[in-house]
């Protein structure tokens, strides 16, 4: 009896099983990321008591707004500035006191701390950050380039781990034995953490580096660095440099207020950076504690740094001479935190003004020698360019000009022709032939309706049904004349395709799909918007001409995306809008950079979209076009397959010669299958 019930109880638990593994979402909800948090807490110099009543104040501050890794400044325990007192037993008898003091409560919190504090040991006195975790465990990593020049006297008081490394592997805190040594490495689930301080960092070859290639992603300076004029801007860069070339985020507490002011002065800086952005950055010369608090994405370093073949053969030097200690700590709890980075909705453009400006100029120039140098090199003075009072199309317009200046060459040897077919609207085609004839071009007009109708009788194609045949048809129509001109003036036609409809596969194979150069090939429709407006800025209008092509640009871009291969509606307005039929480019362009830049998959563009468009596309609405997306992109490979030649100008491109080398008949199906299982 007792045997029956138990197996009853056994077959039910199972049944109960089944059911909880078919409802359990298959989609992820660890996107990768680690919520850290640089602190510079409020200090005075030596008063040991009330500054670990400090730390472990912002220590539960940040534990608070759901930071899991707090870094505080090099020697926050006591201050930068004790100088001799430095030597002094009462202050160090105290320190040891104190670290016990936070680990405890840290154990009591949860997380991880990272602090700074002197410590002794057979007869030396170490510069140390101090790792304390909740399972009760402390490690100690020591200083290991003590500066001794000008104002800096550490070799003073403090040993350098140089010195004594490998000899000491151990120190003790209140008679316990702690591990010892710059040869740690912390691991936590994807998390990866190391540590250098201050000075470490301003050497030819930082710790940091040998770390990261030793699989390090995320790497901590525990400073105190005074101010002088210019010197924060040269950290800045510094941070943002070292976390570019280790692809890494790099978290910097420095000391600030309540340091000694009797030769010094100490700002406070809590700077996060993130392979070579600074994602968050505190205030200076505050009075009060501050905090820096960041998500980092440990998921888009670790792919970016699985591309980098710099990286890895870099490994083959350092890994060998040094020798790292993984220390394993529990995973820390990455699904339960709400993102607080803030997404950007446009990545391939920035945000300040000044930049974006900047940005464009430099992005014109890339475009701009690329074709001179084609040009030169197949001793070209002749251009041909479709014009179709479309973004893309003038875009390359206003760059054959630029070049043809350049050069030196008269702009009638640029062929603008305009090819008006079934679909051609009145206002586009006024701004073709305004914007050529402003710019001094030769202008050419042919209209395609009449070769494309016998086309139709030659092939037997129904002209009433406006397919994709239809449509194809007037676009290699409108290829063929582009070739067979620049054959007649000995020129090479001029490709005017985004990348985001490379990426989309949105263009004709074998027509507008095809040139002889592309100078758009690396530009998304996004960034294409503002070098655009960028020209139209820079237009003259103290005269008549500069005043119509500003005037004409800015309607080009006010004018909706269209291929205009189908009939007009009944006002003569654009009918076929790009966007309705393949989405908003806004959202393509999130998701191209994403999948490419960074290496994420369907579950994490959908998170990150979520978060960038929010109150702009329901999910529903993004989940729909990421779908489109994915399968567009794997579907229309073939046509990247066999692009014309054309200048990268971002990180991002799909020159099948180089940056993007993908079969034409790749399975979409897992990337399908994850978009299906998106929540809405």
């Amino acid at each position: 009896m007792v045997l029956d019930w138990w197996f009853f109880c056994t077959f039910v638990s199972y049944l109960l099983y089944r059911v909880m593994l078919q409802n359990k979402p298959t989609y992820k909800t660890d996107y990768g990321y680690v919520r850290v948090a640089s602190v510079v807490p409020s200090l005075n110099v030596a008063d040991v008591a009330g500054n670990v009543h400090n730390i472990i104040k912002s220590y539960n501050e940040a534990r608070e707004e759901g930071a899991q890794v707090v870094v505080f400044p090099e020697l926050a325990v006591t201050g930068y500035t004790c100088g001799d007192l430095f030597g002094n037993e009462a202050l160090l008898d105290e320190v040891e006191l104190g670290i016990e003091e936070i680990a405890r409560n840290v154990v009591a919190s949860g997380g991880i701390a990272i602090v700074g504090a002197p410590l002794r040991e057979r007869g030396h006195l170490y510069n140390c950050a101090i790792v304390m975790t909740c399972n009760n465990g402390m490690y100690v990593v020591p200083k290991t380039y003590l500066p001794n020049y000008k104002e800096f006297y550490e070799k003073r008081w403090f040993t350098s781990d140089n010195i004594t490394r490998g000899a000491i592997t151990e120190i003790s805190i209140n008679g316990l034995k702690y591990p010892f040594g710059t040869n740690m490495i912390f691991e936590c689930g994807r998390l990866k953490l190391a540590i250098e301080i201050c000075e470490d960092l301003w050497v030819p070859v930082p710790p940091s580096s040998i770390a990261a290639i030793n699989g390090a992603n995320v790497l901590v300076n525990l400073s105190a660095s005074n101010e002088l004029v210019g010197k924060h801007d040269y950290l800045v860069n510094l941070i943002k440099h070292q976390s570019n070339q280790c692809i890494a985020s790099y978290i910097y507490a420095s000391s600030g207020y309540g340091e000694s002011t009797t030769d010094l002065v100490f700002a406070g800086n809590a700077i996060i950076a993130e392979n070579g952005s600074i994602i968050k950055q505190g205030k200076r010369f505050c009075t009060t504690p501050q905090m820096s608090v960041a998500d980092v994405d440990l998921e888009a370093l670790d792919n970016e740094r699985r591309l980098n073949g710099s990286f890895t053969d870099s490994m083959l030097q350092f890994t060998r001479q040094y020798k790292y200690i993984p220390i394993e700590f529990d995973p820390l709890d990455y699904e339960h935190v709400k993102l607080e980075r803030k997404v950007r909705k446009m990545p391939f453009t920035p945000n300040e003004t000044s930049r974006l400006n900047s940005r464009c100029e430099e992005i014109v120039n890339i475009q701009t020698q690329g074709l001179m140098r084609r040009m030169d090199f197949t001793h070209t003075k002749s251009l041909v360019v479709g014009i179709s009072g479309g973004l893309d199309s003038t875009l390359a317009l206003m760059i054959a000009v630029r070049a043809f200046d350049r050069l030196g060459l008269d702009r009638k040897g640029i062929y603008g022709i305009t090819m008006p077919g079934f679909g051609t609207t009145g206002r586009t085609h006024k701004n073709a032939v305004a914007l050529m004839n402003a710019l001094g071009i030769t202008v050419k007009e042919i209209r395609i309706a009449d070769a494309v109708m016998q086309h139709f009788a030659d092939i037997e194609h129904d002209p009433e049904v406006q397919d994709v045949t239809y449509e194809n048809s007037q676009a290699r129509e409108r290829t063929q004349i582009l070739m067979d001109y620049a054959n007649k003036v000995g020129g090479m036609v001029l490709g005017t395709g985004d990348l985001s409809e490379l990426a989309l596969g949105w263009a004709t194979y074998n027509g507008d799909h095809m040139s002889m150069y592309n100078v758009n090939c690396s530009i998304p429709k996004t960034l294409a918007r503002h070098l655009v407006m960028w020209f139209a800025s820079s237009m003259n209008t103290s005269n008549p001409t500069g005043i119509v092509i500003h005037e004409t640009l800015l309607d080009v871009l006010d004018t909706p995306i269209s291929p205009e291969l189908t009939k007009a509606d009944a006002q003569g307005n654009i009918a076929q809008m790009t966007e309705d039929l393949v989405g908003p480019y806004e959202l393509h362009d999130f998701f191209l950079y994403n999948m490419l830049r960074h290496g994420f998959g369907p579950e994490k563009i959908y998170f990150l979209a979520r978060k960038a468009f929010a109150g702009m596309y329901d999910n529903a609405t993004i989940k729909k076009w990421l779908t489109t997306f994915s399968r567009r992109f794997f579907n229309q490979q073939f046509k990247r397959s066999c692009l014309p030649d054309g200048p990268k100008v971002g990180n991002v491109s799909l020159s099948p010669r180089g940056d993007w080398r993908m079969p034409s008949d790749a399975s979409s199906g897992l990337w399908l299958k994850q978009c299906e299982q998106l929540p809405v």
